[in-house]
């Protein structure tokens, strides 16, 4: 009866292929009815269950994506994300290493703000731009969108982990700090081999051979930055460090490395239907990046449908460059327009490495800057305890949420580029309608994930996996890759296994930490291969209806690295490497 919601969702987003937003709400339809049938839960407790579980939907996770992808479309409306575009392009007219560029430290950064499908949505049209296949384009950027995610939207994943793992366990240590700490010491020894994938898919042993260095400093600058930034500074600002550190030991190492081979171009790379694979001119190669952006209304279309809406605005941008090899800009940008280009970026670092100074941190916990008060009307105990679940109790950090630190910089970056506040308020509420469907998908996931939890049905189904005893370390990541693999987020992923991963986790005298953390690492490797992101890179590329195609060039990726990351969570629950796991 427990596992009935959850398979419900599975079946109707895996098999029926049935859209993200109905999907979630009919499976929250069936965990009510169960709940109140199966479960005895009252129908009154039942309703106030989903109707908080909605609300932390909204507040604070949806509030960070809203807000971010409005500072994004803010960039798009004047002009500066192309500049960005084209100074990325400017490092290195090699494919190889704007792969690196582009789709890893670029993209890292887009999950860092937004998430939920933008990365990849804007990655492609990008490398289509400079020449990319689409296919490889589409590849590329799927494969790298790994190493980020369990800290994308501002480490979103993370604070619905802690949320809904709080009320189901009394350890102290699941807070969004240790959480954090711990996912930061898993996912940076994964994104030490992505650059090296990247460089393989889109020239083979020849860029392995050639880029080897490039990829490696690129994959373990990341992963150094990644691990200090979650452990020592910040966990919602882990992967926006990790992407400019990667970034800036990437561009150095060019700057200082005088190649000893050819650089691949768009004209020149093996492929496809022969050297240059359909990029065999300039004009070809303009014309490709035109066809995926026209066809963006597409991907808009497929991803917003499936309640990932951000596709549409990432893969519409209206800038397009002039025509010239790889897209090149007739015009070159001037230092102050590239400095408005990153400047949004800066923006946000600032802000949130001053609302995360010690001082500042505790002063806006108190009121009236944050609130928490018991949800009106839900009382819901323990077993066998006279204490009300952690999770009944609502916290409104309405200033300090990350959300709101990114409307402040929004407004700063308004002043730096010079938008009107009617220009701004447009993009804002046309921010809304775009995600409107994804709205929806995230409140009704969460709902859902609130009722599960809060009506018994998790803890029947943690006592269950944890017949499996050990074993379950090796299990827990490949719990999480399905539920990213279905949802298409690793939030969705965390609400709905987080608090089965800690129930298991302690009925198996296993650390909650660490399996907790581990549904969320394990989760980034099913993003590649979710319908979702699938849709949305089939169509900015003008593929649409081929996304069986793109599966299987990146599923056997996606079971190599999990398989990985598997290995890495059995030796930390081990004596081998259970030092790694905090207050242990």
């Amino acid at each position: 009866m427990a596992a009935i919601p959850l398979l419900t969702l599975f079946v109707l987003l895996g098999a029926l292929k049935v859209k993200a937003w109905l999907a979630g709400l009919i499976s929250l339809a069936v965990a009510l009815v169960l709940a109140i049938l199966a479960f005895r839960m009252p129908v009154g407790q039942a309703v106030l269950s989903a109707t908080e579980g909605a609300a932390f939907g909204f507040f604070p996770i949806l509030w960070i994506v809203i807000n971010a992808i409005w500072v994004y479309n803010l960039t798009v409306a004047t002009g500066h994300f192309d500049v960005l575009r084209r100074s990325f392009e400017k490092v290195s007219p090699d494919q190889r290493i704007q792969a690196i560029i582009v789709a890893f430290c670029f993209g890292a950064l887009l999950e860092a703000l937004a998430g939920f499908g933008t990365p990849v949505a804007i990655s492609v049209v990008m490398l289509m731009t400079l020449g990319f296949q689409p296919m490889k384009a589409a590849a590329v950027a799927l494969i790298a969108n790994t190493a980020p995610v369990a800290f994308g939207a501002l480490a979103t994943p993370i604070v619905t982990l802690a949320t809904v793992t709080s009320g189901v366990s009394d350890d102290a240590r699941l807070t969004v700090d240790t959480l954090g700490a711990m996912a930061g010491r898993q996912t940076p020894i994964l994104a030490a081999f992505v650059p090296l994938v990247l460089v393989l898919v889109v020239d083979g042993r020849r860029g392995l051979k050639d880029t080897w260095l490039e990829a490696l400093v690129a994959g373990v600058a990341f992963g150094v930055a990644q691990f200090v930034a979650a452990n020592y500074i910040s966990v919602p600002l882990t992967d926006i460090i990790a992407a400019l550190v990667s970034a800036a030991a990437v561009v150095a190492v060019v700057r200082m490395r005088k190649a000893t081979y050819e650089p691949v171009t768009a004209a020149t790379l093996a492929g496809g239907t022969g050297a240059g694979g359909g990029a065999r001119d300039a004009g070809g190669t303009v014309a490709a990046g035109g066809r995926g952006r026209d066809r963006g209304g597409v991907g808009a279309t497929a991803g917003e449908e499936l309640g990932d809406a951000p596709g549409r605005q990432a893969a519409r941008d209206p800038h397009a460059p002039s025509a010239g090899t790889g897209g090149a800009p007739s015009v070159p940008d001037t230092p102050a327009e590239v400095a408005k280009a990153y400047a949004p970026y800066g923006i946000i670092i600032v802000i949130f490495a001053l609302a995360n100074l010690a001082p500042v941190k505790a002063a806006l916990a108190q009121a009236p800057w944050t609130t928490t008060f018991p949800w009106p009307g839900l009382n819901v105990f323990a077993a066998g305890s006279s204490e009300e679940l952690a999770s009944t109790t609502f916290t409104f950090n309405w200033l300090p949420a990350a959300g709101t630190l990114m409307i402040i910089a929004g407004l700063l970056t308004m002043l730096v580029l010079r938008v009107s506040p009617g220009r701004a308020l447009k993009a804002y509420v046309d921010t809304y309608r775009e995600l409107k469907w994804a709205i929806v998908t995230v409140m009704a996931v969460l709902a859902l994930a609130y009722v599960l939890n809060q009506s018994g049905m998790t803890s029947h189904l943690g006592r269950l996996l944890a017949e499996t005893g050990g074993f379950f370390a090796f299990l827990s990541p490949i719990l999480g890759w399905i539920g990213v693999a279905v949802t298409g987020s690793d939030t969705s992923a965390n609400a709905l296994f987080g608090a089965l991963q800690v129930q298991a986790a302690t009925n198996a005298g296993l650390d909650p930490v660490l399996l907790a953390a581990a549904n969320s690492s394990g989760g980034v490797m099913g993003k590649m291969v979710s319908p979702q992101n699938l849709a949305i890179a089939a169509a900015a590329v003008g593929m649409a209806g081929r996304e069986g195609e793109l599966f299987r060039k990146v599923f056997g990726w996606s079971m190599l690295l999990l398989l990985l990351m598997c290995l890495i969570v059995v030796l930390q629950a081990s004596p081998v490497l259970d030092w790694m796991v905090p207050g242990s």
